[in-house]
């Protein structure tokens, strides 16, 4: 069932619909708490499979004359490569996975990216035949997504080895799971399956791994703010507040920034009392952050406070 006069499947306006409300909810989240560095990773991700399931939706359409199919196709195919191609970067990033590094930064481009440029764009400009470029430049990238998929478990494995976080493995191998199935997009594209089919296939992962980020989301938030009523009830020491940001080396406006934080003001209030930008603001709490390996403002009070 098409809408609105497109080729647009109904179900993957849904997953659009859905999944934009979804960018909303993990952006307030990510805004909120600008240091989080695993969920921005995670924003750029969700993004990139809106960006796919558009342009996979709509092209190619003859009835779209402002565009040529040829261009059209161009810019469906080339949002599947750029998805696949952000796996191990998202992967390498997000989870520190130190061990995709090679795959991140250079495989991705040899054998995913140059296949498209080559077949996709040269090759289908110069002779028009969609077909030669999806028997040809899918091969090289078909192979590589299992060479990447093994390299992405082992290096969950040996990160698992490392520091025995038995949550952390969980947690990324249910996102493995979940992004798994993109390794066989390549032959969906080459039998030529229906929509419906490759876009539950390449969202179904997605919609498990945002609901499971906004779970932890909400988990850690109850957790934070039972944390936050309890030092509500403990006197912040500025002397433990000095001492332990020139312990960090804090720089003077740093120090200022925590002691306003000790004293439980908002962003904003923050912003107003030392006459910066709540922008600003955020800038010098995330180095502050950093500074004191910490990634909350509940941790921030406790360590600065010697709790």
């Amino acid at each position: 069932m098409l809408v609105f006069g497109t080729e647009m499947h109904i179900v993957t306006l849904l997953f659009i619909i859905v999944e934009l409300v979804m960018l909303g909810v993990q952006l307030g989240y990510y805004l909120n708490q600008p240091t989080d560095k695993p969920r921005f990773w995670y924003l750029i991700l969700l993004f990139l499979l809106i960006i796919y399931n558009i342009t996979g939706g709509l092209f190619p359409d003859p009835e779209i004359t402002a565009i040529s199919i040829r261009f059209q196709n161009m810019i469906a195919f080339g949002s599947g490569f750029l998805m696949a191609s952000y796996f191990p970067f998202y992967f390498y990033k997000a989870f520190e996975l130190k061990l995709l590094r090679f795959h991140a930064v250079y495989g991705v481009t040899i054998f995913l990216l140059l296949p498209y440029v080559v077949f996709f764009i040269v090759s289908y400009s110069m002779y028009d035949n969609l077909e030669l470029a999806i028997n040809y430049g899918i091969v090289i990238p078909f192979f590589y997504s299992f060479i990447l998929l093994r390299a992405i478990l082992i290096a969950i494995k040996e990160r698992y080895q490392e520091s025995r976080n038995r949550g952390f493995y969980i947690e990324k191998i249910a996102v493995y799971c979940a992004v798994a199935p993109w390794a066989l997009m390549t032959l969906i594209v080459y039998f030529d399956f229906s929509q419906l089919v490759e876009v539950l296939f390449a969202n179904l992962g997605f919609l498990v791994i945002t609901g499971m980020f906004i779970w932890k989301s909400v988990k850690k938030a109850r957790k934070e703010s039972e944390l936050y009523l309890e030092l509500d009830l403990i006197p912040m020491n500025p002397s433990f507040v000095a001492m332990n940001s020139k312990k960090f080396r804090m720089s003077t406006r740093e120090e200022d920034v925590i002691m306003l934080i000790c004293q439980r003001l908002k962003y904003r209030e923050i912003a107003e009392k030392l006459f910066i930008s709540e922008r600003t603001v955020n800038k010098h709490v995330q180095n502050i952050f950093s500074k004191a390996e910490v990634t909350t403002k509940t941790e921030l009070i406790r360590k600065m406070n010697n709790l």
